[in-house]
């Protein structure tokens, strides 16, 4: 079984784009992040045309996750708990179906820019409630993966100019602190553990020849429960998606489960 994630910044802007990938790919199961739409403006008609079953969990404008898959979801959740006051959609969970089902959770984790303000602070409270309730997925001792724009350059490693992130949020001691104790509650880098150079980056700003430059962050990750890292194959991120004509600025990471 072959999952994807991907922050594709605006469904609708990129859908050519982001249709021409699947078509070549044909994941089984896809994390999207950044629809920047509401549900029924996600062109589902299109994906369903692939195979795919959809969920969505959109906002209008901003944010926004989806998951597909070509088996049926089950299970589905819209939201990450611990904060009934959270409208923002950054939050989406289903059981996928199959001889072997596996549970995926798509995440588009806060920026947190800038720092110091309220959206810092939001960053490391929507941190918080991610890893309570990986906690409790954890429980239930199935393949679990959590997939998604992190928006967190773990190391240095993951960067390839440090000090021109030094200010950010997404490299901020504090953020690096909560992946790392969201990791150490058992769960598995899929990247880090099937290849783990340096410069596996998904990620390249639009501005100042980034791409060209190849200045790039890794920041879209795959977290595996044990018993999914017990299974992995392989981790590829498609960084070639990047130069193609109206590309999003992440790039497609796809995890391999023998599932």
């Amino acid at each position: 079984m072959r999952l994807a994630t991907w922050n594709v910044n605006s469904v609708n802007a990129r859908l050519e784009t982001v249709l021409k990938w699947f078509e070549q790919e044909s994941p089984d199961v896809a994390c999207l992040q950044e629809i920047k739409c509401v549900d029924e403006k996600f062109p589902a008609e299109a994906f369903e045309r692939l195979g795919y079953n959809v969920a969505v969990h959109g906002q209008k404008t901003y944010n926004g996750v989806a998951l597909l898959s070509k088996t049926p979801l089950e299970d589905v959740r819209r939201g990450l708990p611990g904060d009934p006051a959270d409208e923002q959609a950054r939050y989406i969970e289903a059981v996928v179906s199959g001889p072997r089902p596996v549970r995926v959770a798509g995440i588009y984790l806060p920026n947190g820019n800038p720092v110091g303000t309220d959206k810092f602070a939001y960053k490391l409270a929507w941190m918080d409630r991610l890893s309570a309730h990986a906690r409790a997925l954890l429980a239930l001792e199935e393949p679990l993966a959590i997939m998604g724009d992190y928006n967190v350059i773990p190391e240095e490693t993951d960067v390839e100019n440090p000090a021109a992130w030094a200010d950010d949020a997404l490299f901020q001691p504090q953020s690096r602190a909560a992946f790392r104790a969201l990791k150490w509650l058992g769960f598995t880098d899929a990247y880090m553990q099937v290849d783990g150079a340096p410069g596996g980056y998904t990620f390249w700003d639009y501005q100042a020849g980034a791409w060209q430059r190849n200045n790039g962050i890794r920041i879209d990750h795959a977290l595996l429960s044990p018993q999914a890292a017990d299974l992995l194959r392989g981790c590829v991120i498609h960084r070639d998606a990047r130069g193609w004509e109206k590309p999003s600025d992440h790039v497609p990471v796809v995890v391999e489960l023998d599932l």
